[in-house]
């Protein structure tokens, strides 16, 4: 009998993603923070991992949170939303809302900015609006000191849209190949005058602020107004392809570079680090982080216990401040016990059984 030879299936179908969107968790999947932010009026990552709310000044109060409102059909479960809950119908000049990507120059050197061969960038997503009219999407080199900003419309009240910007190459200014950060990717959705009274800046150029968000609506101009957006994908060259789906693991993973959180809820402990007892009251632990962080983080913590090797739980704080072991791949904790255990007994760090219960590490940009 003859044997059939079974042909292995070609590369390109087993091959991991590309990643050839340079925007990290662009379909909103992570928020390791917090499903939602209320009372929001400062810069900050609220909700959804990598997306930071831009601000200059001072322009309204805002809720945001990781939503289930999506284009019907395009392979989305979540989005990012903002919410206007305290207007500001008349920004001052100097104040400007945004929301941003900010993107390490070493994952950027492909494009070859600064070079003759540098290439365009094409930026797509899905977007809705309460608020009809012209918005911005910007990109920023901070290295240089260069922006372009491109102008999308939002046609049809509370309907998801699909857009496409193609920014145009820039053969003046390369990234810094290193880990910090060298571009920003910002949608604005509202600014004062000194953002608006220029002409607005559709090649690249050194930044003048009058032409950066020229025409742009004023999202905070009412409590009735919310902005969704999803699915955005940059890429290399002038054409949009499809959404790049990666698994969640990815998608986790490369969020975890810049922010880790441990976080408890109200029937689990979540475990964190294992140490042993130095001194009287005190502790001392090895946090392994689940991936290599941008840099060395910043820690901060609420709520945490400690349980000994005789089951005995204790609460704790940090001593002052994480030691210096900290680096990119573990840190070295001291934290103080109530109630004294023995000097070389094994430990464990952990979350305690409440929602308000979390460790984290953050090495944002």
């Amino acid at each position: 009998m003859a044997l059939t030879r079974i042909q292995p299936p070609a590369l390109e179908d087993v091959r991991e993603p590309n990643f050839r969107n340079i925007i990290i968790n662009g379909d909103m999947a992570v928020s390791q923070r917090a499903t939602s932010a209320a009372s929001v009026a400062t810069q900050q990552y609220p909700a959804v991992d990598r997306f930071q709310f831009g601000l200059a000044g001072t322009m309204g109060t805002w809720t945001f949170s990781q939503d289930t409102d999506v284009p019907t059909g395009q392979g989305f479960a979540n989005s990012f939303k903002m919410d206007c809950t305290t207007a500001d119908a008349s920004p001052a000049a100097a104040d400007a809302i945004r929301i941003a990507q900010i993107i390490e120059g070493q994952n950027l050197q492909y494009l070859k900015k600064g070079t003759s061969s540098a290439v365009p960038l094409t930026l797509s997503f899905w977007v809705k609006s309460v608020l009809t009219g012209t918005y911005i999407a910007e990109l920023y080199d901070v290295d240089n000191t260069r922006q372009v900003s491109k102008s999308y419309t939002i046609s049809s009240a509370s309907t998801w849209e699909y857009k496409t910007i193609t920014f145009p190459a820039d053969t003046t200014g390369a990234f810094t190949n290193d880990n910090n950060a060298s571009l920003y990717l910002n949608f604005f959705v509202g600014a004062g005058t000194d953002y608006t009274s220029g002409s607005l800046n559709t090649s690249w150029a050194a930044v003048t602020n009058a032409n950066r968000a020229v025409g742009q609506v004023n999202l905070a101009n009412s409590t009735s107004n919310n902005f969704w957006i999803t699915g955005i994908q940059m890429e290399a060259g002038s054409v949009a392809t499809d959404f790049e789906v990666n698994t969640f693991a990815q998608n986790l993973e490369r969020c975890q570079r810049y922010y880790t959180r441990w976080q408890g809820d109200a029937s689990d402990q979540r475990s964190i680090a294992n140490g042993m007892v130095v001194g009287t009251a005190q502790v001392r632990m090895i946090v392994v982080y689940p991936t290599t962080l941008r840099t060395f983080p910043t820690v901060t913590e609420s709520a945490l216990e400690t349980l000994d090797s005789g089951k005995s739980v204790e609460a704790v704080s940090l001593n002052g401040t994480v030691d210096p072991g900290i680096n990119a791949v573990n840190a070295q904790i001291d934290a103080d016990s109530g109630t004294p255990y023995t000097v070389g007994q094994a430990i464990s760090l952990r979350t305690s059984s409440s929602t308000s219960s979390y460790f984290a590490v953050d090495a944002e940009l």
